[in-house]
């Protein structure tokens, strides 16, 4: 439908071009008459051949009916018109020809417009003129990032006030101007030329004045959308599941939470601000310039329709290559996130040339995508400039005829000439507007989706025993990550149970599903089949916090955020003394350590621990789950860094005070320790029981002991 309603658009110009050039043809030969009615009726029928012609060609020769329609309209219009006249008025004189003058000309082309508009979606059209299911959605969700604004009500209504008031000021300052310019000719009193000078001095301050605060106050008013934006969206993605970050990359949800949501709201704010503003001055300026010429005020009007295809045409590219930009910026900067921040792979690897060149790859292909939006703007300008110098010609043409006749005086003139190229730029102003806006749809939604989007995941139950034994028993747990093939489940009908006061230990080979197995105690993700019950009750009936501060993961690679060493350790609690701090690393054997640093637990650890080594971060991060003193304690070969006594000194520590440990055992020689062993392979329970019934049984915990670490037997 918006192919129809463009091809009719240009049917009406198009129309009109004929038009004016037989109105001027009949003026510069000055001629009295064109063949009367016989004439207006052959005109109709050789204007209907042509239109049929251009649009048979406009549509490919396939011209829909409601465009047929149109074109006989606009061709019979007149001639109906005339004849209707002689009907039922004759006329005291023979019938030359219809009035050359260019009020006809609109008038023929808004009512033939208006009625086939009326005919075609009241009466006996589809009625889906009206628009498309797109432009519905695109209007909805315009309208909801609109409800965003409504804390900022009182700032947004002073805006406006102040945006109303400078545009009043901004149109009338070029009449004054003019009257001035029509004082300096004649002579005037004194009192009445400074009387105009005031006039245009109080509005042109005003002006200035109203202008100043109406940014000031829409600046405020973004920024404050911004920032609840930011906020609403951060909490939204920090409550979806772990596997929605799996499938969405860090560096594409970076984007949208910075350089979407900035530009989501400075378009739509910024855009409102022009649109309101555009549309109040234009209205004022179109009614100033009515009263100064109307003759002149028509042509400027038919502007803007052959603009307005210009620019529809320039937001469809525009919004293509929107996007693909947006797409481009998005993966530039995660590539150079993951190359800075994995310096030491790609030092380590020689492949500095390998990522500039990815890198050069990534610029030269947003070089490409901006060059093409160059080219866009660059052809719509031209066609632009074209356009308005068309306008201009015709008008001196106008305005002569109108100086000489005495209907229009200089100083009117050069009024009208300041109105005039403001009026072209509001009507610019309001189309790329609303095409901007249009075209941050996509923006917009790709937003919103977030905002709207529902963790896939249990709520979280309301249970926080203020005694927790740490019983963890695994029944019949199947579980198949989100992303990973249907046929092969990471975990199939795994029973296992953790006790109070002992340690556990799960060996297997890579693969078996050790890290399956410690994603679901931590509640990363949910199992398909079966349950985990913490002291009997399903792991999702406890509340999400106090679960991960009485269930303590310590893993062989900790994560350490920038900041201070005391930062790390107390990383998610409140109202954690020092104190506390340091007793937990007396009891990891790292106080020493720590205190002996330059700023001791203010030490500052780099970004991502970097300044620390593999050993340190460890005991970071065994400090870290002792200072929340948990009930369980997970460790993933957590002590592989530590020296052997410093690691005797951290399992006696944690296996105190009737904790559950469970150790993730890489290393065969940890797990002899444990009280209790569960052979994990392909997914499943292969073989449990004490290192000594294990090695008895010689099963896969045998073989595997003797294949890859008879060295330590």
């Amino acid at each position: 439908m918006r192919e129809v309603a463009a091809c009719g658009l240009i049917i009406l110009i198009f129309d009109a071009v004929l038009c004016s050039a037989l109105w001027a043809g009949l003026v510069l030969l000055e001629c009295s008459g064109c063949g009367g009615l016989a004439g207006v009726w052959a005109f109709g029928a050789a204007k209907w051949a042509i239109l049929h012609v251009f649009t048979s060609t406009l549509t490919g020769g396939k011209p829909q009916a409601v465009l047929r329609r149109l074109t006989a309209l606009l061709c019979l219009l007149s001639p109906v018109l005339e004849s209707g006249r002689i009907l039922m008025e004759p006329p005291s004189e023979p019938y030359v020809a219809p009035s050359p003058n260019l009020s006809m000309l609109l008038l023929g082309l808004i009512s033939s417009s208006l009625a086939c508009v009326v005919w075609e979606k009241y009466l006996c059209g589809d009625g889906k003129i009206g628009g498309d299911d797109k432009s519905l959605d695109a209007r909805r969700l315009l309208m909801r990032m609109l409800k965003y604004f409504k804390p900022d009500t009182l700032f947004l209504i002073a805006a406006f006030s102040c945006l109303i008031l400078g545009v009043i000021c901004d149109t009338f300052t070029p009449l004054f101007q003019g009257r001035v310019i029509d004082m300096l000719r004649g002579e005037v009193l004194q009192t009445s030329f400074c009387t105009a000078i005031g006039q245009l001095a109080l509005v042109s301050f005003g002006s200035a004045v109203f202008s100043g605060l109406r940014g000031g106050l829409f600046m405020c008013t973004l920024t404050r959308l911004n920032k609840r934006l930011k906020h609403l969206l951060f909490h939204t993605l920090l409550q979806q599941e772990v596997h929605f970050f799996d499938e969405n990359n860090p560096g594409h949800l970076s984007s949208r939470l910075h350089s979407d949501v900035d530009r989501m709201g400075r378009t739509v704010a910024l855009n409102a601000n022009a649109l309101v503003r555009s549309t109040v001055k234009a209205c004022l300026m179109l009614a100033v310039m009515l009263r100064l010429s109307w003759e002149l005020t028509v042509l400027t009007c038919i502007e803007m329709p052959l603009l307005a295809i210009v620019q529809n045409k320039y937001n469809i590219l525009s919004k293509e290559v929107k996007d693909q930009l947006q797409d481009c910026h998005a993966q530039n900067k995660d590539l150079a996130f993951q190359t800075i921040s994995r310096i030491h792979t790609v030092r380590s690897f020689m492949a500095e040339k390998d990522e500039l060149r990815r890198f050069n790859k990534a610029v030269d292909q947003i070089s490409a995508v901006k060059r093409q939006w160059g080219i866009y703007s660059a052809v719509l300008s031209l066609i632009r400039r074209m356009v308005r110098l068309g306008i201009k010609i015709l008008m001196l043409v106008q305005a002569r005829s109108l100086i000489s006749s005495g209907h229009l005086t200089i100083g009117s003139l050069v009024s009208f000439f300041l109105y005039q190229k403001p009026m072209s730029d509001n009507l610019r102003e309001i189309m790329y507007s609303y095409g901007d806006t249009v075209s941050m749809v996509g923006v917009i939604s790709k937003v919103f989706s977030y905002l709207d989007r529902t963790p896939q995941c249990k709520k979280e139950g309301e249970l926080a025993p203020e005694k927790l034994e740490g019983r963890i028993v695994f029944q019949n747990v199947t579980f198949k990550y989100p992303s990973a093939n249907q046929d092969k489940p990471a975990l199939k009908s795994v029973s296992m149970e953790l006790q109070p006061g002992k340690m556990t230990a799960l060996v297997g080979p890579s693969g078996g599903g050790k890290t399956s197995c410690v994603s679901l105690l931590k509640r990363l993700y949910e199992p398909q089949e079966g349950q985990i019950l913490l002291d009997g009750e399903p792991l999702h009936s406890y509340k999400q916090k106090y679960l991960h501060q009485k269930m303590a993961l310590v893993s062989q690679n900790p994560v350490l955020f920038s900041g201070s060493l005391r930062y790390n350790i107390e990383y998610g609690l409140k109202e954690c003394t020092l104190e506390k701090v340091k007793e937990a690393a007396k009891k990891a054997n790292a106080d020493d350590f720590i205190s002996g640093l330059e700023n001791g637990y203010d030490t500052d650890v780099g970004e991502c621990g970097g300044k620390l080594a593999g050993g340190q971060k460890q005991c970071i991060a065994i400090i870290r789950a002792l200072v929340r003193d948990p009930q369980v304690i997970i460790l993933d070969e957590a002590t592989s860094e530590l020296d052997v006594e410093v690691q005797h000194f951290v399992l006696r520590e944690v296996l105190s005070c009737g904790r559950t440990v469970l150790v993730v055992a890489h290393q065969l020689k940890t797990a002899e320790k444990a009280d209790h062993i569960v052979f994990i392979e392909n997914g499943a329970v292969a073989e449990e029981g004490t290192h000594q019934e294990l090695m008895a049984k010689r099963g896969r915990y045998h073989r595997l002991k003797e294949e890859l670490f008879s060295q330590h037997s």
